[in-house]
């Protein structure tokens, strides 16, 4: 479920470094929300220069570099973990694309289960049937010993 978009002025950045951005944001949004990786999305979306205003500078007239993020989570998660990721992002988006600190801004978008589907079923339904899941197997694995 985890969904995560980085919003990039086009040209500011070599597309090895989106890359590894796009790779490392994965790898740390599967490790904190402790979730297969498979279930992630990480995009950058890149915006022209002439469609880009920072502290009202147009990036086709050189306002800095000022990355912003937002990613998708579903409600519920620990404030702990949101606040993990909010650092980690931003300490990648400094470590790799060199941006200052300052300038970069990140958000959350929380969203109810009963609000998001996966392949067009509720993830409620989907992780209500995962914790019984996950119940049934330890059930099992207590009685075999």
């Amino acid at each position: 479920m985890p969904v995560l978009n980085f919003h990039l002025v086009e040209g500011q950045h070599e597309a090895a470094r989106i890359e590894t951005l796009l790779l490392k944001a994965s790898a740390l949004f599967a490790e904190v929300l402790a979730c297969p990786i498979d279930r992630v999305r990480v995009f950058a979306t890149e915006h022209a220069p002439q469609r880009a205003c920072i502290g009202g500078k147009m990036a086709s007239q050189g306002a800095p570099v000022a990355p912003y993020f937002s990613f998708i989570v579903l409600e519920g998660r620990s404030q702990e973990d949101r606040q993990r990721l909010l650092s980690g992002f931003t300490d990648l988006v400094v470590d790799i694309l060199g941006a200052p600190r300052a300038n970069v801004r990140g958000g959350i978008v929380p969203v109810a289960p009963s609000d998001w589907s996966i392949g067009g079923t509720l993830a409620s339904e989907l992780r209500q049937a995962e914790i019984e899941a996950r119940r049934l197997a330890a059930t099992t694995k207590t009685l075999e010993k």
